[in-house]
């Protein structure tokens, strides 16, 4: 009997602490997206011009490991605004660029609506299903180094196409990510909410900012 109740009390104890974790990360998530847009808008308004790629990468990096490095204090949420702050101040300029295209709002905003129904779908179907997405762990490793010679090969070579098929997988990249970490989240994978937080936060980005370029590739060729 005793064990029983043990039993009951550890799976109890367990849905507790998924339902802390979602709630926290969906919490979090909500706030960084809504100050990533904010400081989007201002560099947008600014009219402020993309950085250097190595300010990029050194910013972007730096930031991520000292969100790791502090995940479990409270500096922990600071690092977590500043890294998403930055990714929005970069956003700035990238929808600057398109919106000064013909019909750059329209492009602009069925990104925006395609990313909120892709990721809104995606969570639903994992949170839903309760299905275990682990066995993606792979296709994420390979496809990550597939992604970045692609990108590699893609500063070198002017290859016909070769940008759109790079978007296009990072659009499946992203999303497969997605499911991976929601599902991480509810199969005890991931008790950190900040780390949940940045990973489903960076897909999203990712998959807004590839819906951008082939949308805007569609939009030229029309």
């Amino acid at each position: 009997m005793r064990e029983q109740d043990y039993a009951v009390n550890s799976v109890q104890a367990e849905q507790l602490e998924v339902s802390r974790v979602l709630r926290n990360t969906y919490s979090l998530l909500a706030l960084t997206l809504a100050f990533s847009g904010l400081t989007a808008f201002i560099s947008q308004q600014m009219h402020v011009r993309y950085p250097n790629v190595f300010v990029v990468l050194i910013g972007f990096y730096g930031l991520f490991f000292l969100t790791n490095k502090l995940r479990d204090s409270a500096w922990g949420l600071v690092s977590t605004f500043a890294l998403t702050g930055f990714m929005g101040y970069l956003l700035g300029p990238i929808l600057n660029r398109y919106l000064g295209m013909q019909g750059g709002s329209e492009v602009v905003s069925s990104a925006f609506a395609m990313t909120a129904l892709v990721f809104g779908g995606l969570s639903a179907y994992v949170l839903i299903t309760r299905k275990d997405m682990s066995f993606l762990s792979g296709f994420i490793t390979v496809g990550f180094f597939v992604l970045l010679g692609a990108t590699l090969a893609s500063m070198f070579f002017h290859i016909s196409g070769l940008q759109l098929a790079i978007s296009a997988g990072f659009v499946l990249f992203s999303s497969v990510c997605i499911l991976f970490q929601t599902s991480a989240i509810i199969h005890g994978g991931e008790r950190n909410y900040i780390m949940a937080t940045i990973s489903l936060y960076v897909s999203i980005y990712n998959l807004f900012i590839s819906l951008l370029q082939i949308f805007g590739v569609m939009g030229r060729d029309d």
